[in-house]
């Protein structure tokens, strides 16, 4: 209901008429909604998931971040909930949590303490995540600077290739280039 409509139930049924009154309430509307319209959106700004590009920019410099106005907002969230997830003490469960913030699936940590270095597996998607690049930065940030970090990727391999029973033809069919190739997955 329009703030109009919702006025108008509030004044006496002989003023309903008035074209002062209705003039008078039709204005007032229209700033009403419109100010209810910019507190919608201040409140959207509180939240990163719903954070346009101008509060994006605001979360960007609360945390220190460069702004990255040239990336979409997708990419601009990813990067700013990671640098959330990783503020505090740097165990394995925050490295996970940090990876897995970067909209690529489930990540598995393994730490080597001999080697002192830690691995990080992409293990639910195939292939090269498309923003490793902004995933390596924000582990950069927060691992400690005496470790390494290896990253790994899982590909389809020899026995899950068997079990699609594709001929030869079939493979060059689909024209995959060689990384579509070894990224490939049959959703079932």
């Amino acid at each position: 209901m329009s703030s109009y409509a919702n006025m108008l139930t509030y004044i006496p049924e002989y003023l309903r008429t008035s074209q002062v009154i209705i003039s008078i309430l039709n204005a007032k509307g229209i700033e009403i909604d419109q100010i209810n319209t910019n507190i919608a959106d201040v409140l959207l700004q509180f939240y990163v998931e719903t954070a346009t590009a101008t509060g994006l920019a605001l979360w960007e410099n609360y945390l220190g971040l460069t702004s990255y106005s040239d990336k979409t907002l997708a990419q601009r969230r990813e990067r700013i909930i990671s640098k959330l997830r990783g503020m505090g003490t740097v165990t394995v469960a925050m490295i996970k949590n940090v990876a897995e913030s970067f909209v690529y699936g489930q990540v598995t940590v393994t730490e080597h303490p001999e080697l002192y270095s830690f691995t990080i597996k992409f293990s639910s998607e195939y292939g090269i995540p498309a923003h490793l690049d902004d995933v390596q930065a924000a582990i950069e940030l927060i691992k400690p600077a005496h470790l390494g970090v290896v990253y790994e990727f899982t590909y389809m391999n020899w026995d899950e290739f068997d079990t699609y029973n594709k001929t030869w033809d079939q493979w060059d069919a689909l024209n995959l280039t060689w990384i579509e190739f070894e990224a490939y997955r049959e959703v079932s």
